[in-house]
């Protein structure tokens, strides 16, 4: 962090999170993917209570639009709009770079009738994600491993498709995402990405503390402008560029989010008090409130991108 002028600036390219693990030191790549494993294993039951359920799997935001009435249905759409946006058919092979659970993967395989890998960082994870397959009757059309999209082990040209919901914000240098997702794809293949893009640099200090809650609930090392995304898909090879803003549609989502906030916050409170909430719940808590404040005041917006490797 540094100030000018009463500002900060956050720099791309640099991992702002605060943890234990930290040292003052920065992380180093098995760290940064253990502190995303357990801010997702911990905070499990968290996203089981209050955000995704057994049909829709999700732990990303919806996609509202005329016709979409319920939570649920929203999350289920984005799979739909990506999708549409990607032109995925029957028989694609997508590489699920940060799967989660496994929602959008099995709805791949369900909707789709494409053969979904999915990967994550988190053996819990993964684990889940295979038993959320079975149970949706789609395990010969998916498969689960514990792997870091920066470095995964399948050969050159393995996919049709890197699909990526809100999972690209991880990599600290977000061109190593890129590097990897067009060494997987074929030649033709495309790369569909979504998730929130800060709309400046400098920020004062209300903001900046949003940013730093985002960044820490999610353990997030830093956001991209829509500008750096694009920029770095084409430096890295990527052609074809085409970007679809969906902020209107995502913040109904991003409301909800503050709202279930603002009612658990006397919970919140007792719970912490007495020990039960684990550092990486309270971070998660705080940052259903901030990321309202970023995206309600114009901080950040979220876009959809969809890219091609060249023929």
């Amino acid at each position: 962090m540094t100030a000018k002028a009463s500002m900060y600036y956050l720099e791309p390219c640099k991992d702002y999170r605060d943890d234990t693990l930290r040292h003052g030191a920065e992380f180093s790549p098995e760290e940064i993917r253990v502190d995303t494993a357990k801010h997702y294993d911990d905070c499990y039951w968290d996203y089981r209570t209050a955000w995704f359920d057994n049909e829709n799997l999700a732990l990303h935001y919806g996609y509202w639009e005329e016709g979409i009435k319920t939570h649920s249905q929203a999350l289920l759409n984005k799979n739909r709009i990506m999708a549409d946006i990607a032109g995925i058919k029957a028989g694609d092979r997508v590489l699920d770079a940060g799967c989660g659970i496994g929602g959008s993967s099995i709805w791949l395989a369900k909707h789709r009738g494409a053969h979904a890998t999915g990967i994550t960082v988190s053996e819990q994870q993964a684990q889940h994600a295979t038993r959320n397959a079975a149970r949706h009757g789609v395990s010969d059309k998916t498969e689960f491993h514990a792997m870091d999209f920066l470095a995964t082990t399948f050969p050159d040209a393995s996919f049709d498709v890197v699909w990526a919901v809100e999972s690209s914000c991880y990599a600290v240098d977000k061109r190593d995402f890129f590097r990897e997702a067009y060494r997987v794809l074929k030649p033709g293949g495309t790369l569909i990405a979504c998730d929130g893009y800060v709309t400046k640099r400098e920020f004062d200090e209300s903001e900046w503390q949003a940013i730093m809650d985002c960044l820490n609930g999610w353990a997030v090392p830093n956001l991209a402008s829509a500008e750096e995304f694009q920029s770095g898909m084409e430096e890295c090879g990527f052609r074809e560029v085409h970007v679809t803003e969906a902020t209107k549609e995502t913040l109904p989502s991003a409301r909800r989010m503050y709202l279930t906030a603002l009612w658990t916050y006397p919970m919140q409170v007792v719970m912490h008090w007495l020990g039960l909430r684990k550092k990486a719940q309270t971070a998660n808590f705080k940052v259903a409130l901030a990321q309202w404040k970023i995206f309600n005041e114009g901080l950040a917006r979220y876009y959809i991108f969809r890219a091609k490797k060249p023929v």
